[in-house]
């Protein structure tokens, strides 16, 4: 017969990891750690490091990738990240490497 003190530690330690785990996943929650796949404008202002106001402005203009359902927008995190990286801003060096390919690509056969 099993000792029952050591049955209750048993679970004592399991109910006290997923306590830990809880806690740590809403510390990091509130911490802005964990971003959502769909977004509201005030999370992805934050996402982005910018005011929700420019959030509405790229709306408008339709620069910035969204959705809308009622009176509501709502962004997708990997729609988000991809527009971020299409605006890429490219160097000289990158432009100058582009040019240079296209030209050798692109040579006329005289």
């Amino acid at each position: 017969m099993e000792n029952p003190f050591e049955i209750i530690n048993e679970r004592l330690d399991k109910i006290e990891k997923l306590l830990q785990n809880i806690y740590a996943t809403k510390d990091a929650k509130t911490k802005g750690v964990i971003i959502p796949e769909i977004m509201n404008v005030n999370e992805v202002a934050k996402y982005l490091s910018i005011t929700p106001s420019a959030i509405y402005k790229l709306t408008s203009t339709k620069e910035i990738p969204h959705s809308k359902r009622g009176k509501r927008l709502y962004f997708q995190k990997d729609e988000i990240n991809d527009w971020i990286v299409k605006h890429k801003q490219y160097t000289n060096d990158d432009i100058e490497r582009m040019a240079s390919n296209y030209l050798i690509k692109n040579k006329r056969r005289s």
